[in-house]
């Protein structure tokens, strides 16, 4: 380290930390990034690669112009954020969404930071509070926390940490996949970053199979809940496939297996419903399964995914799995810098806030990094406003949401304030994208951080 101020602490390497560091360093003052794998390692990691991606390989929407997600992506380059550049240089294609090669993308992002002259990694568990001495500490060990570490938050928050379930999808290599039934198209042949249109790999299913699939599903072997865990509940946006079908026959129908924009080369007629694959690394050799997070036990996944047609020889890279997550109260516990108000030398960063998805993980380890690095150049600590991506989510994490009913948030238009006029629909988003943008490059404007 060259710089001559006190290392910021940060535990945990996923997203949140690595760009939390990335920020840090970026504006001259040195971190110390503690990341616990491989010497203790999680229930959902398969490697020790900083900025693991271990659900599915999408950064979600693109569009910076009518999509909140893709608003924030273009807050964070603005930023200059690594997580986006590492994204943006491993993007692959996938209609309107930014996916990336999940080893490609972390490696850039582990490479950039181990290349740093102000960052150090060390790779061991901070099991407890961090020590005393560590007088600024970003705590961003995402929603698998180590026991030790969340035992000791929740002693000293006084609060019981809330959680929910989150299922990973299966991976399905591409060689086993019938290209004679199964073809490439995009809902309504919609291009993307780095899409041509015809980027999702779709498997059609009849009404017939569609009701068999639904009925083998709901009567599928599942993963039996620990005592501990019955009552904790899922969140929306990454709920079970077979807990969704639980909850009326079409709904798959109007959900992941959606056929709308969609028509089956071979008959020119839309199905009645349909699986998607998008690929999941460069190479193509890999394709996820959309929305397909399951807690089936993994032989009954290895059976019933290939009752899909065109899936029907298929070989797996990774099965669906189930654990579960833990977030804080953040609007109670967290003051509107992310510090813990009973201990203000730690702040919180990533899903461990409250947030949901690993664009809105990233972008609260960028806001966290850059409060902490101001704070200890004894600059001003000024959050973004409430009329961007980024100052909208902070705001829902830190007061907006309620906190008696607090539960994670994707970044949306509905967390905005709203824009003067009777606006609607895309002319709406477009309008609120645009403040966005003018009043996020003010913000950046007092106190720029280097991109590199």
């Amino acid at each position: 380290m060259t710089s001559s101020a006190k290392p910021i602490h940060i535990v945990g390497g996923g997203l949140a930390g690595s760009e939390a560091a990335w920020q840090i360093a970026s504006a001259g003052v040195p971190v110390v990034l503690h990341e616990m794998r491989p010497v203790r390692g999680t229930e959902a990691h398969l490697t020790d690669s900083l900025a693991e991606l271990v659900c599915s390989n999408s950064f979600r929407s693109d569009d910076a112009a009518n999509n909140a997600v893709g608003l924030l992506h273009e807050e964070m380059r603005r930023a200059g954020s690594l997580i986006m550049r590492a994204a943006d240089a491993h993007k692959l294609p996938a209609g309107g969404a930014l996916a990336v090669d999940r080893h490609g993308f972390s490696a850039a992002v582990q490479d950039a930071l181990l290349g740093h002259p102000l960052v150090e990694l060390r790779r061991e568990e901070v099991a407890g509070l961090p020590p005393a001495d560590w007088d600024s500490v970003i705590v961003a060990t995402g929603p698998l926390t180590s026991p030790a570490l969340a035992e000791a938050i929740r002693t000293l928050s006084g609060e019981e940490a809330l959680a929910f379930f989150d299922a990973i999808a299966p991976i399905v290599h591409h060689e086993s996949i019938d290209l004679s039934i199964a073809w490439k198209q995009s809902r309504y042949d919609k291009g993307g970053p780095a899409g041509d249109g015809a980027d999702y790999l779709n498997c059609p299913l009849t009404k017939p199979e569609y009701e068999a699939f639904v009925a083998a599903l709901l009567a599928g072997d599942k993963t039996e809940f620990k005592e501990w865990e019955h009552n904790t509940p899922y969140f929306n946006g990454c709920q079970p496939i077979e807990v969704i079908a639980a909850s009326g026959p079409q709904t798959l129908r109007f959900g992941p297996m959606k056929p709308v924009g969609l028509r089956d080369p071979r008959t020119g007629h839309r199905p009645w419903a349909v699986v998607q694959l998008r690929q999941d690394n460069a190479l193509g050799t890999l394709w996820n399964i959309v929305g397909f997070q399951t807690k089936l036990k993994h032989g009954e996944q290895t059976r019933l995914f290939r009752t899909i047609p065109g899936l029907q020889n298929a070989e797996f890279a990774r099965l669906g799995g189930l654990h579960r997550n833990t977030f804080l109260n953040s609007p109670r516990l967290l003051d509107a810098t992310l510090r813990l108000k009973a201990m203000p030398r730690l702040r919180f960063a990533g899903q461990i806030t409250g947030c949901e998805g690993y664009v809105e993980s990233a972008a609260v380890g960028l806001m966290t990094g850059r409060f902490a690095a101001a704070e200890r150049l004894g600059q001003a600590s000024a959050t973004p406003p409430a009329t961007t991506a980024m100052g909208a989510l902070l705001g829902h994490i830190t007061g907006g949401a309620d906190a008696m009913t607090f539960q994670p948030m994707n970044v949306n238009f509905g967390l905005f304030p709203p824009i003067e006029g009777t606006l609607r629909g895309k002319e709406r988003k477009q309008a609120l994208s645009a403040r966005a943008l003018r009043d996020f490059d003010r913000w950046l404007k007092p106190t720029p951080l280097a991109a590199d």
